[in-house]
C-alpha cells in the first residue's frame, strides 16, 4: 500500500518542468477554495426562502456536528498513526510552504469532503455533487503541490463519512432539541440585525 501511494504521488506530483501558471492554479486551490465552506454554512444560516429556513438550519446544524467528529477523527488518527508528509522523507517537489506535522487523514480533504457529503445526504445532491468535485479539486491540488500523499485525501473522504453518519445519529436522538437551542441562542445575539431585517429570523 505504502509503494503504491508513493507511485500515486510521484504520478500528480508537480516537477521543475510544470508550467507555472497550473502551479499558480493549484496553490489558489489548495490555500483559497476551502473558504467556500464557512461561506456557505453562514448563507445557510441567516439568509433563504422562509418555506426552506428551517431545513438549511438543520443542514448548517448537522454539517457542524459531523465536521467536529470528523476532525476529532483526524486528530486522534494522526496521534496514533504519525505518518510523515511527502516533502519531509525527501520525496517529491514541495510548492507550497507547509509545517512538517503528520499529514495523514488530510485536515483540508476531512473539512471540504465532509461538508460536500453532508450536501449530498441533506441538502441537494447537485449542490453535494458540486462540493465533491471542489474536494477531488483540492485534494488534487495538495498533492500536486507536494504536501500530501493521496492516501491521505482517501482518509478524509472515509473520515468525512463516519462523521455524517455519527452526525445522523445525533440528530435522530437529540437534533430537536438542538434546534431549538441554537434558535434562541441566535435570537438573542442577532436581535438587533434581525430586526433591522439585515439577517432571518
Amino acid at each position: 500500500m505504502e509503494t503504491l501511494n508513493q507511485d500515486l504521488f510521484l504520478w500528480i506530483n508537480a516537477t521543475p518542468a510544470s508550467p507555472t501558471w497550473l502551479i499558480a492554479l493549484a496553490t489558489f486551490i489548495a490555500r483559497d477554495l476551502i473558504a467556500v465552506v464557512p461561506i456557505l454554512i453562514v448563507m445557510c444560516w441567516f439568509w433563504g426562502s422562509r418555506d426552506r429556513l428551517t431545513s438549511q438550519r438543520e443542514l448548517v446544524l448537522k454539517t457542524g456536528i459531523a465536521l467536529l467528529y470528523a476532525l476529532t477523527i483526524s486528530w486522534c488518527l494522526g496521534a496514533l498513526f504519525p505518518h510523515a508528509r511527502p516533502f519531509a522523507v525527501g520525496i517529491g517537489h514541495q510548492y507550497l510552504a507547509h509545517a512538517a506535522n503528520y499529514s495523514y487523514p488530510s485536515d483540508h480533504g476531512t473539512i471540504i469532503f465532509t461538508f460536500a457529503l453532508a450536501f449530498a445526504f441533506w441538502h441537494r445532491l447537485w449542490s453535494g455533487s458540486v462540493l465533491l468535485l471542489m474536494g477531488c479539486a483540492i485534494a488534487w491540488s495538495r498533492v500536486y503541490l507536494g504536501i500530501h500523499w493521496p492516501l491521505d485525501m482517501l482518509g478524509g473522504l472515509l473520515v468525512g463519512l463516519l462523521g455524517c453518519l455519527f452526525a445522523q445519529v445525533v440528530w435522530h436522538f437529540m437534533g430537536r432539541g438542538l434546534l431549538r437551542l441554537a434558535s434562541r441562542v441566535y435570537r438573542t445575539l442577532f436581535a438587533v440585525p434581525i430586526r433591522k431585517g439585515w439577517v432571518r429570523h
